[in-house]
């Protein structure tokens, strides 16, 4: 049986890290998978390891920069040659099946119906506007997919008040944890700071809504009566976002912070990374569907700052793994880092309660037994 797996980038970001785990299920149950990916990236070479078929093409993905007239004439274009591309495909496949990651990728969904063909939506985003944009993906969703998948209550919540037809089923993501289990630090002899420092990091793809900008906020407030911290900013802007890169370095450079607040950009060795943290922080700013670096840092046994935005606050526990703050309340968010900085047994306390609650309830296996369940539900529907 054939599989046509259509997804909007090819990081390896959050998305598409649930993408491959999805993924290896459907390899497990013996499918032939094909991938659409709208560019070239590293998460090619990760489908190649897990045996996928991967094709390049354009996929018209949505982004807040195309809601404009000229914006959407241009998606719409491209999206009539990814639909015939995907027309061509099946000509030569047969698929049975199609799945799309993320509300981003549209064209699945046309192409789906007007074959007559199950097709599921796994939904990452929390989108609170615009109207149009709202009702577009509403119909899209009601003529397309039963039972879309909702990586957390707070999405299904989110969309399931527009819907008439589908009923979204929330399936929490899950990941192996073993690497975070086992990692050793090595980020502080990197950076020549001593081992009584306070590291306290955030680590997320630079846009508009993961609040690269409030963490720094909080650095420097926390930096004006604390001298043992240190910060660090992990992650690369999305196309179209280096603007934010830019003021932020701009920031730290400004404020004479570059002895205190590092900007690591990209890197690999994530679970390295969080083991030389002592706080793990997500201030988004947006709403945050279900943060996997939420799942990362709990394993790592790292206590988390996070704002109560969308998923975070089903994964962390108020006051026994960590803190939830409001979205941009500054003083929230310095009083509860003031805590776990001060008391490095509290931090120990969150930290191990994290992970004992991140395996006992986000497991790979749930997972995994819930996607193959999903799986099997849409294809005997048809």
């Amino acid at each position: 049986m054939k599989i046509l797996a259509l997804h909007s980038g090819a990081d390896l970001y959050g998305s598409s890290r649930i993408f491959l785990q999805t993924l290896a299920v459907f390899r497990s149950q013996k499918m032939e998978i094909h991938v659409v990916l709208p560019h070239p990236g590293p998460l090619v070479e990760m489908l190649a390891e897990l045996g996928v078929n991967v094709h390049i093409q354009n996929l018209g993905i949505l982004r807040r920069k195309y809601f404009t007239p000229w914006g959407m004439f241009n998606r719409l274009k491209k999206s009539l040659l990814a639909y015939r591309f995907l027309t061509r495909l099946h000509q030569t496949h047969q698929f049975r099946f199609v799945y799309s990651n993320t509300l981003a990728v549209t064209v699945g969904a046309f192409w789906a119906k007007r074959n007559q063909m199950p097709h599921t939506w796994h939904i990452h985003e929390i989108i609170p506007g615009p109207k149009i944009l709202l009702r577009f993906l509403r119909n899209l969703l009601d003529q397309s997919s039963a039972e879309p998948i909702a990586v957390s209550q707070a999405v299904a919540d989110h969309w399931q008040k527009y819907l008439k037809k589908s009923q979204i089923q929330v399936i929490h993501n899950g990941i192996s944890y073993e690497a975070f289990l086992t990692a050793q630090p090595t980020l502080k002899k990197e950076l020549k700071l001593d081992e009584n420092t306070v590291l306290i990091g955030m680590i997320g793809r630079i846009n508009p809504g993961k609040g690269q900008l409030f963490f720094l906020q909080l650095a420097e407030l926390l930096l004006s009566s604390h001298q043992n911290l240190h910060f660090i900013c992990v992650g690369d802007p999305y196309p179209g976002y280096e603007w934010i890169l830019t003021e932020l370095i701009k920031e730290i450079r400004n404020k004479k912070l570059e002895a205190k607040i590092s900007y690591l950009g990209l890197r690999r060795d994530i679970p390295e990374l969080m083991a030389s943290m002592d706080i793990f922080v997500l201030p988004s700013v947006l709403p945050d569907s279900f943060p996997t670096v939420i799942l990362e840092a709990m394993a790592s046994g790292k206590p988390i700052v996070a704002t109560q935005s969308g998923g975070a606050s089903e994964l962390v526990l108020a006051g026994e793994t960590g803190f939830l703050i409001p979205i941009g309340d500054i003083e929230s968010g310095v009083n509860a880092l003031k805590k776990l900085i001060v008391d490095e047994n509290l931090r120990k306390r969150m930290g191990e309660r994290g992970r004992n609650r991140v395996l006992a309830e986000f497991s790979l296996e749930t997972f995994k037994e819930k996607i193959q369940n999903h799986l099997w539900q849409q294809l005997r529907k048809k």
